[in-house]
């Protein structure tokens, strides 16, 4: 009778062998007393084979069926289900007891489909994988015994490649269909949507089944645009981005599986750059267009829109780029100061001008509503004299035509304020700043050009009255003492909110036409004398 010893028996069976199914197996064939007469190890190949058509010995037909991929059998087989009184001339003589040591391979039906078995799903399932959809996956290929014959892991690169279009086996383009990016499935082939009876000639054996441990890690198609899901929009947007605007943004920046591969959070400084200009790449150029500052967008840019085919750096080639944005602020190079006036009194009669000598509180932001300074928590005002390069220009520019109690809100682009370098540790380069104001004092200035002005007439005398001691000379302390004591008793006035000392020694340094130290009366002139000489030339 035949005889079957199950040697071996995996934990797992998910299917055994039935007549009409193709195997792959190996074995030793040995005589009862342990001589051997065959081996498919010896050829270096597996016995190839359908079950129960004939094609085998008769026990080994029967003695396959029932078999477990990764089983193994010892097999004796009596001659009647051998070869018989005949056997093989030359190998097996007549009325031989034939002894087989069985490992099965293999395992496969003519009407098998692909099978697909996902193990993992992530929650959220945006979309998934249709024919002509380019994919980036990882694998494992195996053998249906578990042979791992390739894996895109050992080589650190993802397969890339289009799906339905014939650039894969057929198996392989149907065991796709359908997936989401990060889900995880085995893919079960048979050899005829695989390799077929000729394998590839390398690694993959002839009739071969093989298995792929498959997670999808990109998704999508050569005619996909730009994605933009808005996460925070805010109540109030008085204003989008336009093309040739200037943006300062904060980004995460991920592949489609989740993988960081960018952040400016990390470098704790902002993205500056134009919209619309092809500054960035042409995905993120569209993505950026309409926002509100403070605005959080996502904006998922395919490659074709992103970094193409080739990548850049720790971007691999044909990735979906994910990109988490909040916009911090932006404006046009065209922009102007922006005044808003929240309260102004009804006896405002005295305007600020240029030469004015001006004292007011304020606060000052960012667009994004981030402080920079306060004069409030300081507990004292900020003094200076408008017009006179004090301050940056758009605030000399915010300042002009207010009185005073008058509050108001002066928004300064970034080319009047503090240009692209900013301040260092306070003012972040290209920002917008927004100040809220408090006119508390105005002291009216001079006419423009003039450091002093006489409140009455002038004396005729008035080089001999500033030259003390009469030498014919002046020197800066007759000079300065003279004009302290007209400042003093009322009789004249200096330019309000510059240092006494300074104004003097340039009106002195004025007359003192030869440089010498000292001025004579022959180099002695009030300015309108000096524009009256000035237009005589003319």
């Amino acid at each position: 009778e035949l005889g079957i010893e199950r040697r071996f028996v995996p934990e797992s069976c998910p299917r055994a062998v039935r007549p009409g199914d193709f195997v792959r197996y190996h074995y030793l064939g040995a005589f009862p007393d342990g001589t051997r007469f065959d081996s498919s190890y010896d050829r270096g190949s597996t016995f190839n084979v359908f079950v129960g058509k004939g094609q085998l010995i008769a026990g080994m037909d029967q003695a396959l069926v029932g078999m477990c991929v990764n089983e193994r059998r010892f097999v004796k087989i009596p001659p009647k289900l051998a070869y018989g009184s005949e056997g093989v001339p030359g190998v097996i003589p007549p009325d031989a007891v034939l002894h087989f040591d069985v490992l099965l391979i293999d395992l496969w039906n003519s009407e098998d489909e692909v099978q697909v078995q996902t193990y993992f799903k992530p929650e959220k399932c945006p979309r998934t994988v249709q024919v002509s959809d380019f994919v980036r996956y990882h694998y494992n290929g195996t053998f249906l015994d578990g042979t791992l014959f390739d894996s895109s892991h050992n080589r650190m690169q993802t397969y890339d490649t289009y799906v339905g279009i014939g650039w894969l086996i057929p198996g392989m383009d149907q065991g796709l269909l359908g997936m989401c990016v990060g889900e995880k499935r085995i893919i079960t082939i048979p050899p005829f949507l695989a390799y077929g009876e000729d394998g590839d000639g390398k690694e993959i054996p002839g009739q071969a089944s093989l298995v792929f441990d498959v997670v999808l890690l990109d998704l999508h198609n050569p005619k996909d645009g730009i994605a933009i899901e808005n996460q925070l929009v805010p109540e109030s947007c008085e204003r989008r981005s336009q093309t040739g605007d200037f943006l300062r943004y904060h980004y995460n920046g991920t592949l489609l599986d989740g993988t960081l591969f960018d952040s400016s959070y990390s470098r704790n400084r902002t993205y500056d750059t134009y919209v619309g200009k092809g500054y960035v790449i042409a995905g993120m150029d569209e993505g950026l267009l309409g926002v509100c500052t403070g605005e959080r967008r996502r904006i998922i840019i395919p490659p074709h829109l992103g970094y193409g085919e080739e990548g850049r750096g720790k971007i691999p080639g044909s990735a979906v780029l994910v990109f988490d944005i909040h916009v911090v602020d932006f404006h046009n190079p065209s922009d102007s100061v922006s005044i808003t006036v929240h309260y102004k009194p009804s006896n405002c009669t005295v305007l600020s001008k240029r030469g004015d000598y001006l004292k007011y509180h304020y606060n000052a932001s960012l667009l994004d509503g981030t402080l920079l300074d306060s004069t409030h928590s300081l507990g004292k005002t900020y003094n200076i004299v408008l017009g006179s390069g004090q301050v940056v220009l758009g605030m000399d520019m915010g300042l002009q035509d207010m009185c005073v109690g008058e509050r108001r809100t002066v928004v300064i682009p970034p080319h009047l304020g503090y240009g692209e370098d900013g301040v260092e540790g306070e003012v972040p380069g290209s920002a917008v700043l927004v100040f809220d104001i408090e006119l508390l004092e105005l002291v009216s200035g001079l006419p423009e050009g003039y450091m002093f002005v006489w409140n009455g007439e002038v004396s005729p005398n008035l080089f001999e009255e500033i030259d003390q001691n009469h030498d014919g000379e002046v020197l800066l302390e007759e000079f300065s003492e003279y004009i302290r004591t007209q400042v003093e008793t009322g009789k004249g006035k200096l330019a309000p909110g510059f240092d006494f000392e300074k104004i003097v020694k340039n009106m002195f340094t004025n007359q003192d036409r030869d440089g010498n130290g000292k001025v004579t009366a022959e180099e002695f002139k009030l300015k309108d004398q000096e524009a009256k000489e000035e237009h005589d030339e003319l």
